[in-house]
């Protein structure tokens, strides 16, 4: 019942997690999708009309009109050229969180008949519902699908008790982009930080700093996802057998005293919050870094003048090896209300399973990027003509293949629950050392502490 109760309590909480994922607001930057397309989109609709009586029809529940939607169109069009009769309904909810109250309420009445076929549902979150509600899901484990060629990273928030639950739709995979003018400016080329370890990167910050006044990263303050994606870079994670991980943890240690000393040497950019982010950090050319999620690409873009100066490579690490990380993202699953498994199981895989793209060229995948700013996981899909091309933004840089060959890189690490709370209590940690005079020591004792009671443990 605790477990509930809490699940329960986040609901009025999500949207402001969303944030730190791909679901997020700064999505409203993609590109749109043509209004044909846009046509097709179902409004948000009653819980009575989740169904359909056709048996070649399945509903889902999805968010972001200029994300996920077009992504979804892209794969209705896919399936349709195997089976023409496919309709995909789509009942478009206006955040993530909608999706998580529909579950939640439908798990809490103990009726799915509410739930559409399908949901869309954030990667961070799955495992918490599974295994409060596992009742809710049906397992698409037995699918037609070539799972190991879709990141094993991703599939292990959709993987519980060793079946696959989801079929990744976007990848969450980071991207560490540098503005390769500003390094000139101080003697640095883009060579010159790639292959470094954070301690290399410092000096490099400081040096760029002082030529030119702008921080070589930067990350909201409150919500800070640094720490989770420079611990996944070293195959570390901030959990460890279920519970907090801080002050045992040396890679962890030596992340946090890496940011107060990034931070401090003018190097890192804590930004007050998402906004001051979005728009001061990195559209106000305050910066000549970004780490995030790939969904940050679009923020970056809205400074058409920027382009061509940007390129990416992988994160500086503690020991200098090539840095892969992610953040974010979402599956889609099936629920417990469909009746048309089969039906479901296979257009998923063909389409976001990457069945498609087993020839090199995928609706889905292709349209998906064009239309929504959508990167798959499909290593198949990176060798098609869309994902192959040069992106002027990023210096005729082919980012889009490159990003699904990191993918394929990033470490798997444990997962909780209390993801998000871990990440606010060691945002907090941090400010404590910078603004009101904590020891790192002592802020990490207090944050595992503060975490600990929260879990209840």
């Amino acid at each position: 019942m605790k477990r509930k109760l809490l699940s329960l309590m986040l609901v009025g909480t999500m949207a402001a997690s969303m944030v730190a994922c791909g679901s997020s607001a700064d999505t409203a930057t993609t590109d749109t999708a043509s209004d044909d397309a846009a046509a097709t989109t179902e409004e948000a609709a009653p819980a009575a009309n989740v169904q359909s009586d056709d048996e070649n029809t399945l509903t889902v529940y999805a968010w972001d009109e200029n994300f996920n939607i077009p992504a979804l169109q892209a794969a209705e069009k896919d399936y349709q050229e195997v089976n023409p009769d496919f309709h995909l309904e789509i009942i478009t909810q206006s955040q993530s969180s909608d999706v998580e109250n529909a579950v939640t309420l439908a798990a809490e009445a103990g009726d799915y008949s509410t739930l559409p076929d399908i949901v869309l549902f954030q990667d961070h979150y799955f495992q918490q519902y599974v295994t409060n509600y596992p009742d809710a899901w049906q397992d698409a484990d037995d699918a037609d699908c070539d799972w190991s060629g879709l990141g094993a990273e991703k599939l292990s928030y959709s993987t519980f008790d060793g079946k696959h639950y989801g079929f990744p739709v976007d990848a969450g995979t980071a991207i560490f982009a540098y503005r390769t003018d500003l390094l000139e400016e101080a003697g640095y080329t883009i060579d010159d930080v790639t292959g470094i370890t954070w301690d290399e990167f410092d000096k490099i910050g400081k040096d760029v700093y002082a030529a030119t006044g702008k921080y070589l990263l930067c990350m909201d303050g409150d919500g800070n996802d640094l720490f989770y994606m420079m611990l996944q870079e070293e195959g570390v994670s901030q959990f460890k057998d279920g519970e907090p991980y801080f002050t045992e943890n040396e890679t962890l240690v030596n992340v946090f005293h890496t940011l107060v000393t990034l931070a401090q040497d003018n190097v890192l950019y804590l930004a007050n919050d998402w906004s001051d982010y979005t728009d001061q950090a990195i559209q106000g050319d305050m910066v000549a870094g970004v780490f995030n999620g790939n969904w940050i690409i679009p923020t970056m873009k809205q400074v058409s003048e920027n382009s061509g100066k940007w390129e990416i490579v992988p994160a500086p690490t503690l020991t200098g090896k090539p840095g892969y990380a992610s953040n974010g993202g979402s599956s889609l699953y099936i629920t417990a209300n469909c009746s048309k498994t089969d039906l479901a199981k296979d257009f998923l895989s063909y389409t976001f399973g990457g069945r498609s793209a087993e020839d090199g060229q995928s609706i889905t995948y292709d349209e998906a990027l064009t239309n929504g700013g959508v990167i798959g996981t499909c290593a198949a899909a990176a060798e098609s003509d869309v994902y192959q091309q040069g992106v002027d933004f990023f210096n005729g840089q082919a980012i889009y293949a490159d990003i699904v060959g990191y993918t394929q890189n990033v470490p798997t690490v444990e997962q909780s629950d209390y993801h998000y709370q871990a990440r606010t209590a060691l945002a907090t940690a941090l400010i404590n050392v910078l603004q009101n005079g904590y020891t790192e020591e002592q802020a990490l004792e207090e944050a595992e502490s503060n975490l600990r009671f929260e879990m209840g443990l």
